[in-house]
């Protein structure tokens, strides 16, 4: 006898979404990619992979994201970073939306986020589109069917791309609303077909409540040694910087790609799959992840492909720069089965210089690191958000401040006691520019940054020479085996050295304007870190 597919108590009319049309509840990924073919969501690509276009949105909608202002959640909230929307206007929100609703079909993915079943949070999503629900089918960690049958969800999402918001009535800036209430424990979703926004819709809620429970939550990738999984390295960064491709490492257990909680057991992963940018996506550089774009029920995200042969083209952005592909972590050979690892052993900042300006490694003080990890410095690259067409320096601190529901010393904080804790070694990774700024260097060879970090995790790169940087005074290694000593000091990868010290002149100015925000909030020691 098959298990039942959803808790008989808890079918959406449970929750009060009562009058929806068919309603199909963890429907399985075959069924889902019928669902969506029959729909006309997208098209059956090679392998079996499904090709979708998400239309007029092609990226995140941050300035469309609201937090609701509800008093529970009124003096923990940084509403300097998060815009707020009133109770009422919410509530008007839910009532039209569950309205426009009435008499459609839907489709129900009951999940899991987080590894740890001590940490992890129940979470029902609610999709208009068959294939938003295989994504975060996806992208969630699903529960085995027996488990199915007594899943009570504390968070929902409700997703209606078909939905438009009135900005009058409902309290936010455009038709296109991402609205989070922590009092009714629901976010809704209107007038976006971007599958991401599910997926940050879950990172906000478990970065608002995990540091209450004196988790660390990480918009990072990690990864652990074959044969030990204590010897963890958690990869922070902002979408573009590298957190997918160099944590895909086939010599060492990929834990996750994107989101991560650090508490007293060690690290374990929010999801149960990955998101990963597919722009030039190489068979030869990036073979595992490549894999996936012809395999069974990945989504394939805003791809140009031959309308024949429906080969993917993996260099044409003309529907977007921020292509991507979504799959499950077991379609990477070597992801870790529990999605859990010990405490990190080494911390790795990613960051993506579009001014050519810092080093392809340097390793960090804890002093520097929770400096840079505030500073959360890297240039938004095209196609992840609405409107961004070039790199565009940035400083997004805890490197994922559109994530970010609480202030940043709340999980500066957090993070300094970890690192201390653990007696982790920190390093900052510039993935971006050498040789000249965006629009005359030249992207990093990423062959150099595998042979840094391989170094730098295997415990070899402790034990060459370092000079001291000039400008952020941290330590930068000399000579690596492997690696261009000229690479390693980007000063003489110019061709105008004097051009060099000023752009470094430029970019010491704006971290430090940046960092004045913080000054009055950390210790002594992170203070002359900004000094350098």
């Amino acid at each position: 006898m098959s298990q039942p597919r959803v808790n008989p108590n808890f079918r959406l009319e449970d929750q009060g979404i009562e009058g929806a049309g068919v309603v199909h509840y963890n429907l399985l990924e075959p069924a889902l990619v019928e669902h969506a073919i029959a729909r006309g969501e997208g098209k059956l690509g090679l392998g079996g992979a499904f090709l979708v276009s998400t239309g007029a949105h092609t990226g995140r909608s941050p300035k469309d994201k609201f937090v609701v202002r509800t008093p529970d959640v009124e003096d923990s909230i940084w509403w300097e970073n998060n815009q707020p929307m009133a109770p009422e206007a919410f509530d008007r929100l839910y009532d039209d939306m569950i309205a426009h609703m009435k008499g459609k079909e839907y489709f129900v993915q009951d999940l899991y986020a987080g590894a740890d079943p001590q940490q992890r949070l129940d979470v029902r999503v609610v999709s208009e589109l068959a294939w938003h629900n295989l994504f975060i089918r996806h992208l969630l960690r699903r529960p085995e069917a027996s488990e199915l049958a007594g899943f009570q969800a504390e968070y929902t999402i409700i997703n209606c791309p078909s939905f438009k918001a009135d900005p009058a009535r409902h309290g936010c800036r455009s038709e296109t609303v991402i609205a989070l209430n922590f009092d009714r424990k629901l976010i809704l979703i209107g007038n976006t077909e971007y599958a991401g926004e599910n997926k940050k819709g879950v990172f906000s809620l478990l970065n608002y409540i995990l540091p209450a429970r004196g988790v660390m939550p990480m918009h990072c990738s990690a990864n652990h040694a074959p044969q030990d999984e204590n010897d963890v390295a958690v990869f922070f960064g902002l979408s573009g910087t590298g957190k997918t491709t160099l944590s895909a490492d086939p010599s060492r257990v990929l834990i996750g790609d994107d989101e991560h909680g650090w508490s007293d057991d060690g690290v374990f992963n929010f999801e149960g799959g990955c998101y990963a940018k597919t722009i030039n996506l190489s068979a030869k550089a990036e073979p595992e992840i490549f894999s996936t774009t012809s395999r069974f029920a990945t989504v394939i995200e805003n791809m140009v492909y031959d309308p024949d042969t429906l080969e993917l083209d993996f260099e044409d952005s003309s529907l977007t720069e921020n292509m991507r592909c979504a799959y499950p972590l077991d379609y990477i050979s070597n992801a870790s089965e529990t999605g859990r690892g010990g405490v990190p052993k080494n911390v790795i900042m990613l960051t993506c210089d579009a001014f050519g300006v810092l080093p392809p490694i340097a390793r960090l003080t804890p002093a520097q690191a929770m400096y840079h990890f505030l500073s959360g410095f890297t240039s938004k690259t095209p196609g992840t958000e609405v409107g961004v067409t070039e790199p565009t320096p940035t400083f997004s601190t805890c490197f994922g401040a559109p994530f970010m529901p609480r202030r940043p010393e709340v999980y500066g904080e957090l993070l300094q006691k970890r690192i201390a804790a653990a007696g982790a070694t920190c390093w900052l990774v510039n993935t971006g520019w050498t040789g000249g700024a965006f629009g005359t260097g030249a992207r990093m060879p990423i062959k150099a940054t595998r042979a840094l970090l391989h170094a730098a995790l295997d415990g070899s790169l402790n034990e060459v020479e370092f000079r001291r940087d000039p400008n952020f005074g941290f330590e930068v290694p000399v000579s690596v085996e492997g690696v261009s000593d000229v690479l390693l000091n980007p000063r003489q990868t110019w061709a105008d050295p004097a051009a060099y010290d000023a752009q470094a002149r430029k970019l010491v100015q704006m971290f430090s304007d940046n960092f004045a925000q913080y000054v009055d909030k950390v210790d002594e020691q992170v203070r002359q870190a900004a000094i350098g």
